[in-house]
């Protein structure tokens, strides 16, 4: 259930700038191109505040909608959608504070076209969703701070206007601000290796003695009781499980085409062309039905989630609708990286060697949707599940639930 207005944004106003993303993804992807034109596009459209309620100026799209749209943009370029994760998290974030001004200032950014990159993860000992542990510091400054640190994965950064930045005060309590990416002391690296998601920029941003001033900080006491993170956890896992189901359907549609462009077979085949071989078009068909599955499963968990935050919203903390809305998220996870991963592979039943050319870049799927799963262990988030449904056991509370 929804509590913003119907979404103002026209679907064909998203297909538009789905379409102009969409364009020359693959050669953007063998050639190392960073796509700053396509997240161009999402600035000057007003995609970036798809979720932002209407009152604020923003589209007002529920979740359902939302990863409706996620997972198209995952199929129009993976990337691109990876880079926007800690924008629209920060937007979720934003919906629950307590104070309405504060919510609109925040938004404002959002509807002003602006990009919020991240800082949060570190490397080195600490927990992942560990925020106490983090050895990034935010030191009293008069009425601000200055925050030194060097953080990795800083997904999105590199594009962003602004950057969210998470460390720990001397007591140390976690403390989380967002400052401009140019103001002095940040120093953004692409220096992101990994096999997929390679224009992602997931590098290294490193702060030293940057001021954040007291309006840009969010801050708790030793006396404040801790925040629940379960929706905000599901919210950017589902995330990571919309974007693989959009790998999904680019996979489905390159199957269509891969195969509809062979002219000749293996004398062992049963069509002379490939295109009318039964056993080629069943896999085309499986593939097919996967990217609608997978699609399908992340909108349902979509709907759990609009549930848990109808009743956030509402005030109801108790019914359980959050721990519903992350057992959702883990199972769509679960079964969309297999899917994917699955016909990633698959889709070269129906190509043959030709198919494994670096001109077609077609490993790159598997590439992306692996490097997309791996963010958050599916083996042990399975077994958190079947703790928690046969025992009982509380989820954890943390941004990986």
């Amino acid at each position: 259930m929804s509590t913003t207005a119907p979404d103002t944004l026209p679907p064909a106003a998203v297909d538009d700038v789905l379409g102009r993303i969409a364009t020359g993804a693959a050669q953007r992807e063998r050639d190392g191109t960073r796509p700053f034109e396509q997240i161009g596009f999402v600035r000057d459209s007003g995609l970036g505040a798809l979720r932002v309620p209407t009152e604020f100026g923003g589209a007002g799209a529920d979740l359902r909608r939302f990863f409706d749209v996620l997972i198209s943009l995952g199929a129009a370029d993976p990337d691109v959608a990876q880079i926007l994760r800690a924008h629209y998290g920060f937007g979720e974030v934003v919906r629950f504070l307590p104070d309405e001004r504060a919510r609109r200032r925040w938004f404002e950014l959002f509807t002003g076209g602006s990009i919020i990159g991240n800082a949060v993860t570190e490397r080195g000992p600490v927990q992942a969703g560990d925020f106490v542990g983090l050895a990034t510091t935010f030191t009293p400054d008069g009425d601000g701070h200055l925050i030194d640190g060097v953080k990795y994965y800083s997904t999105g950064t590199l594009y962003a206007d602004h950057v969210w930045v998470w460390g720990a005060t001397p007591d140390p309590l976690p403390i989380s601000a967002v400052v401009p990416v140019d103001r002095p002391g940040i120093t953004i690296t692409d220096d992101w290796d990994g096999f997929g998601q390679r224009s992602t920029a997931s590098g290294t941003t490193r702060f030293a003695g940057v001021r954040a001033a007291a309006d840009e900080v969010f801050a708790s006491s030793p006396d404040d009781p801790p925040a629940p993170r379960l929706t905000t956890g599901a919210f950017l896992q589902l995330y990571l499980t919309a974007v693989v189901a959009g790998i999904a359907q680019t996979v489905a549609a390159d199957a269509v085409e891969l195969l509809r462009g062979r002219g000749r077979g293996f004398t062992h085949g049963t069509a002379e062309l490939p295109r009318e071989d039964p056993v080629l078009l069943q896999v085309v068909g499986e593939l097919s039905a996967s990217a609608h599955a997978a699609r399908a499963t992340v909108l349902a968990a979509a709907d759990a989630l609009d549930h848990a935050e109808h009743e956030l919203l509402a005030g109801r903390f108790d019914t359980g609708a959050a721990q519903q809305a992350s057992v959702a998220a883990a199972h769509a996870k679960t079964v969309v990286d297999r899917l994917t991963l699955d016909a990633a592979t698959r889709l070269f039943d129906v190509g043959g060697a030709s198919a494994t050319s670096r001109e077609r870049d077609l490993d790159r799927h598997w590439r992306s949707a692996r490097t997309l799963a791996s963010h958050n262990s599916d083996p042990l988030k399975r077994r958190v599940i079947g703790d928690h449904l046969l025992h009982g056991t509380e989820l954890p509370d943390n941004t990986y639930f």
